[in-house]
């Protein structure tokens, strides 16, 4: 397992520079066993650096596509795959590990193309407000996936709202609840990034 301070969600890459020894170990641990998966969540309190941090008990799968050693660090450049919920937290030995239950996928429904094209207008147009005010870490032409389901994931992770709206989008039920929840919190983000700028 891997706490961090930001929202991993499904179909949206994670990029990583390991440098605390146990994680070092873990990513030895992930080639030795042949299975590049580990689970990220997002922590609740405490820092991503030294252990001791709480941790929010949902989260998801990273599957490492790349990797590469340096002197002292290793880089890695993983996606989310599936949704899970942790059941029970192991000690960490040396690194954070625990018992998790994957979380059903969500499925796709045609009828809800107009609304997905809806939640991409408000994301994009969010992303260029906050662009004005800030850098962003998605351009607002960022290119999406062909596939619907991905690329309603990719509207969820790369909306600028706060990382508790994120956490929020991971625990959806339903493609429709996932869209809802993105399109409500952009609009609201949007408001506040405009006050900002205004302000």
């Amino acid at each position: 397992m891997f706490p961090l301070g930001t929202v991993l969600l499904p179909h949206l890459p994670l990029a990583l520079r390991l440098f605390e020894p146990r994680y070092l170990d873990m990513v030895t641990d992930l080639v030795d066993s042949g299975e590049l998966v580990f689970g990220v969540v997002l922590i609740e309190r405490g820092q991503e650096v030294g252990g001791g941090d709480e941790r929010f008990d949902v989260g998801t799968l990273a599957h490492v596509v790349d990797a590469a050693r340096g002197a002292t660090t290793i880089g890695i450049t993983a996606v989310g795959t599936d949704r899970f919920v942790v059941e029970r937290w192991l000690e960490d030995d040396p690194y954070p590990r625990a018992e998790v239950r994957l979380l059903e996928p969500l499925r796709w429904d045609p009828g809800l193309a107009p609304l997905r094209e809806r939640v991409e207008e408000v994301v994009r147009r969010s992303l260029a407000v906050a662009s004005e005010y800030a850098e962003p870490p998605f351009d607002p032409d960022v290119v999406l996936s062909d596939d619907p389901l991905e690329a309603s994931w990719q509207l969820a992770g790369i909306s600028p709202v706060p990382e508790l709206d994120q956490l929020g989008f991971l625990q959806a039920e339903s493609v429709e609840q996932l869209l809802t929840l993105v399109h409500d919190a952009t609009v609201e983000a949007t408001g506040a990034w405009r006050m900002g700028w205004t302000g």
